[in-house]
């Protein structure tokens, strides 16, 4: 993980502000580094001599957050054979289908300068060729030297934030992994392919840079159809049989437990020992964890991948909602002490984590309760405001709080399930990688939409909206939530969001992932995530198997948090002085 930002100017670079050197800092806080490089505009035919033709400026700048390999790869990383530049974020888990062992960044730019120099299109198909084979989440900007050319984009599923931001009079643009102050006119770079921008195409004079019409973008596939989704693979389209039956004898269930492991074995292995651990407690990777359906299996198979010897911190986080607590006021079901103990999440998550540490024994989990009241969120919100511009709604703020909160990690820690006391130590959680859960409701059919979508329409209606979660995931909000989390120098990672998961996912026939047609017994597992529920139950989970869908907002009770009613729509826009 890191923080990148680059500038392309035709004027000098007065350095990047204080605020955005420190907000790239907090992001990757083990280096700090910048290089500086010009490109001469051959294309001024106005000059005289070669001297006096325009100069394009570009400086970039990154952050690093040492997550690979066994030393600190300073960035931005510099080639060896060219004077080229790549800004990295991100975690290259596969090149060409192949594991990356050491450091990612330097391995893509090894693959990067090991083209052809010249001419300038079979180098760019070479580089083009590369940027496609990279599977994981990312975000980069390269300079490639020998043909003057600049990169960037966002992995095909937007797992990590890239913004840019372009002068109004078109005589600079930037990169950002986050917004400078003032905020206006930072967008979301789209993860719809990779954006190319000929920094030899520009015009004849130096405050005239022509960046758009210099921008070109190159699709992630060179070859889809209409069913290819998230530039990974095909939909399978097909209805089911007309007698079919989703249960434990189905053999899309062993498929997915291996994917998933698999996809959980890159992201949990090989993690480096954080600097604030202590000798006597190793614990490397902590879950955002709800006590929900995704989290907890993924909980559960770490445990099968990771050393005995190292624990596993369970991010549980729970707001103080005037609106709701005066609800509660009300009609009283709780004590003023169970202010947080009763937000739904928490509920869950001690029933996960019971479940947990009887199915297996010997693992050192610890259950972090983060109880967050109202008055800290509101000292926080100009901040996670900033963090998630340009997204700005009540939704967006809700979400973003959740997430901002659990990432630091600090809040009321239990070892013991039967441990819950009054006045429990606080800890911060050492750990600088996180899991995230996110991506199964989309693959394997956990929305309520999809239900009523099979009710109004059958498994037609249910494919149809299935296939547009999947890939419509790249525009989600990912950006947004890699902002407000690595504000705290940590990664989030995605397993269900692995690339060979996902393929495997969507060309997976619909009856092998969810099952609205048929019950199954014993009582209720419900239709929904059916696959992922079943492998729950495989796994020893069979209360985390049957547990409801919540969105995020909701189980942390962060939902509208300042407005007096519920009434305020999530995508009412939200402002800092409100």
């Amino acid at each position: 993980m890191c923080g990148i930002h680059a500038v392309i100017t035709a004027g000098a670079h007065p350095g990047i502000s204080a605020y955005l050197k420190h907000s790239l800092l907090d992001r990757g806080p083990d280096h700090l580094g910048q290089v500086h490089r010009e490109v001469v505009n051959v294309n001024n035919t106005s000059a005289s001599n070669a001297a006096a033709r325009d100069t394009i400026q570009l400086t970039f700048t990154s952050t690093v957050l040492a997550l690979r390999g066994d030393h600190v790869a300073k960035q931005p990383l510099e080639g060896t054979g060219t004077s080229s530049v790549l800004c990295w974020n991100g975690e290259a888990w596969r090149i060409d289908g192949q594991p990356v062992t050491g450091n990612d960044g330097e391995a893509i730019l090894s693959k990067l300068e090991a083209g052809p120099l010249c001419p300038s299109d079979v180098r760019g198909t070479h580089i083009l060729s590369v940027l496609r084979s990279i599977e994981g989440p990312f975000a980069f900007v390269y300079f490639d030297q020998p043909t003057q050319c600049l990169y960037f984009a966002r992995d095909r599923l937007g797992r990590r934030s890239l913004l840019s931001h372009q002068a109004p009079d078109g005589n600079a643009i930037s990169f950002s992994s986050i917004a400078d102050i003032p905020a206006d006119g930072w967008e979301e770079v789209a993860a719809d392919g990779i954006y190319s921008l000929d920094l030899c195409a520009q015009g004849n004079t130096s405050d005239e840079l022509q960046l758009d019409s210099s921008i070109t973008r190159h699709d992630w596939l060179l070859e889809g159809g209409a069913d290819t989704v998230s530039s990974i693979g095909k939909f399978n389209m097909a209805l089911p049989p007309p007698t079919h039956k989703l249960d434990f004898d189905s053999s899309s269930l062993n498929i997915l437990r291996d994917r998933l492991s698999e996809s959980l074995r890159l992201r949990v292995l090989n993690v480096p020992e954080p600097p604030s651990s202590v000798p006597e407690l190793d614990i490397r990777v902590a879950i955002l964890f709800s006590g929900g359906l995704d989290c907890t299996v993924l909980a559960r198979l770490a445990h099968e991948l990771l050393p005995i010897t190292q624990g596993l911190d369970l991010i549980n986080v729970a707001f103080e909602n005037p609106r709701l607590v005066k609800l509660e006021q009300k009609q009283p079901r709780l004590h003023a002490a169970d202010l947080y103990e009763g937000c739904p999440d928490r509920v869950t998550g001690r029933k996960a984590f019971s479940e947990l540490q009887s199915s297996c024994p010997g693992r050192h989990w610890r259950f972090i309760a983060v109880n967050v009241p109202f008055i800290e969120a509101m000292a926080h919100k100009s901040k996670v405001l900033s963090l998630i511009y340009p997204h700005n709604t009540e939704m967006d703020l809700s979400i973003a709080f959740a997430l901002y909160f659990a990432a630091r990690g600090i809040g009321d820690c239990y070892t013991d399930k039967a441990e819950w006391r009054a006045s429990p130590p606080s800890t911060t959680t050492p750990a600088r990688v996180l899991l995230s859960g996110l991506g199964a409701d989309e693959l394997f059919g956990g929305y309520s939409r999809h239900e009523a979508g099979f009710k109004r329409g059958g498994y037609p209606c249910l494919i149809d909206e299935l296939k547009l979660d999947v890939s419509r995931i790249g525009q989600r909000n990912l950006g947004r939530d890699d902002r407000a989390i690595s504000h705290w120098g940590k990664e989030v990672r995605f397993p269900y969001l692995d690339e060979a998961l996902v393929r495997f996912a969507i060309e997976c026939p619909v009856e092998e992932k969810c099952d609205f047609q048929n019950q199954i017994h014993p009582a209720v597992i419900d239709p929904a995530k059916r696959i992922l529920r079943l492998l729950a139950d495989q796994l020893g989970l069979p209360i985390a198997a049957r547990e409801k869908k919540k969105a995020i907002q909701f189980g942390s009770r962060t939902a509208k948090i300042e407005s007096a009613t519920a009434r305020v729509r999530g995508t009412a826009p939200v402002s800092i002085s409100t």
